[in-house]
């Protein structure tokens, strides 16, 4: 089974064509280095919820979009391996305070996946 590295993350409205130009250079990058899939969803239909949602999660604001995405590889290992190159690609050296997005409130994690239907 594939290893999964998921994200949630708030962008502001105003900024999704820089994050789409930075999410599709990165995307290039995590390919290189091995991934098999990278794939970014903006929010459409996306509830508040009282106790938990996504929105919650990121501490969204008014003007801001709730990303999810996911990154796939063929294995933890591949994945660890990747991600030392991703993290030391020249490509992926980007000032913090240029980003798009609050990394503070990116949600960030990786997973076995064990079902795949």
């Amino acid at each position: 089974m594939p290893y999964v590295d998921g994200f949630v993350l708030a962008v502001p409205v105003a900024k999704r064509d820089a994050y789409f130009e930075l999410a599709t250079k990165a995307a290039a990058v995590f390919r290189k280095h091995g991934a098999l899939r990278v794939v970014e969803c903006w929010s459409d239909d996306v509830p508040e919820g009282k106790l938990t949602s996504f929105t919650l999660a990121v501490q969204r604001k008014d003007d801001e979009a709730v990303v999810f995405s996911w990154i796939e590889w063929p294995s933890r290992e591949a994945r660890d391996a990747g991600m030392a190159k991703v993290m030391a690609d020249p490509e992926m050296d980007t000032d913090p305070a240029s980003m798009p997005f609050d990394g503070k409130r990116m949600i960030f994690g990786g997973f076995t996946a064990f079902v795949d239907a």
